[in-house]
């Protein structure tokens, strides 16, 4: 079958066939916790490109692959990064070997799904906040499936045949993010380090790395790019994140250089953003907050940023909601 495209393919739930054996299965739209993940199907055995944010989501969506893994079951899941929207559901991956960079394994830990189960819970402020963000997810009985097979910069996966090659860019939306090349199909799954419609946010930094991974996507043979979030994409999509993120790297290096609070520059680049008609259109605007948090942090490594808690308070209130 000839390869889709990414223009040819709606950005409808659930899984998309682009050609050349490779899938993707979307999930608009795209907000938090609503990612996408992807197959690739060799001659008997595929590789599953993440999994989801929660155990009935996941299962759905290994029930939609059921029709291409009933030929080729899936031998090798990769988890692009640490965070739970894209490795929560792997314990349903039963018997595949779990692939992942030694950095997310490590950082895989940080966030138990018993930690957002809680938050989710919780009375008060705290919990009314946690579901604005999450609370469509049910995390209760997620038991983490870890990696069984760690790389570090580069790991070429045969699948039934045919070589999908991961490539490990981070730290930059995540400690250690990974991408899955296609080289055949000239595809690329590129988790979290691409957000299509919708604002990346930078957990981890430095912003620089994060455009350097763009700039080394944007030189690769590629036509279709499944991003972490939003509708499929191709090369566009990238330069439009890299745009983004070398906006915001610039705009909070010169705010810092002038002594302006973290928070103060926060919210002043968003009313720069918001004049910009190519970033006004993003969703999750407010993370913002957290990005130019994190420039500072990697301008100053003695710099004691918001934690957790307050920057997610801190992205509601840009966005004009709090509990």
């Amino acid at each position: 079958m000839p390869h889709a495209g990414p223009q040819s393919t709606p950005y409808t739930r659930g899984l998309h066939e682009l050609g050349d054996g490779c899938f993707a299965y979307l999930q608009p739209d795209g907000g938090w916790g609503w990612s996408n993940a992807g197959l690739v199907v060799g001659d008997g055995a595929s590789l599953l490109v993440d999994t989801l944010f929660d155990l009935r989501l996941t299962g759905e969506m290994l029930q939609a692959m059921a029709g291409p893994t009933a030929v080729a079951p899936i031998a090798t899941l990769c988890n692009t990064h640490a965070n739970g929207d894209h490795c929560y559901g792997n314990q349903l991956v039963q018997g595949a070997e779990i692939v992942a960079s030694t950095a997310t394994a490590h950082e895989m830990a940080d966030v138990p799904p018993a930690m957002l189960a809680a938050l989710n819970a919780a009375e008060g402020e705290l919990g009314a906040l946690f579901r604005h963000f999450f609370g469509a997810f049910q995390f209760e009985g997620i038991e983490q499936a870890l990696p069984t097979r760690t790389f570090d910069g580069r790991l070429d996966i045969e699948v039934g045949g045919r070589i999908v090659e991961l490539i490990e860019l981070g730290p930059a939306h995540t400690r250690g993010d990974t991408i899955a090349y296609v080289p055949d199909a000239k595809t690329v799954y590129t988790g979290d380090l691409l957000f299509i419609d919708g604002t990346p946010i930078v957990w981890a930094g430095p912003l620089g790395n994060w455009v350097a991974a763009c700039d080394l996507m944007l030189g690769m043979d590629i036509e279709t790019v499944v991003p972490g979030h939003g509708p499929l994409t191709d090369k566009s999509g990238v330069a439009s994140v890299r745009d983004y993120l070398s906006f915001v790297d610039a705009a909070a290096t010169q705010r810092h250089a002038a002594g302006v609070d973290a928070w103060d520059a926060a919210r002043d680049i968003a009313l720069e953003i918001g004049a910009r008609p190519e970033f006004s259109r993003l969703g999750e605007f407010g993370r913002i907050a957290v990005n130019v948090d994190t420039a500072y942090r990697s301008l100053d490594p003695s710099y004691a940023g918001a934690d957790v808690l307050q920057q997610f308070r801190r992205m509601a209130e840009i966005e004009g909601f709090l509990p």
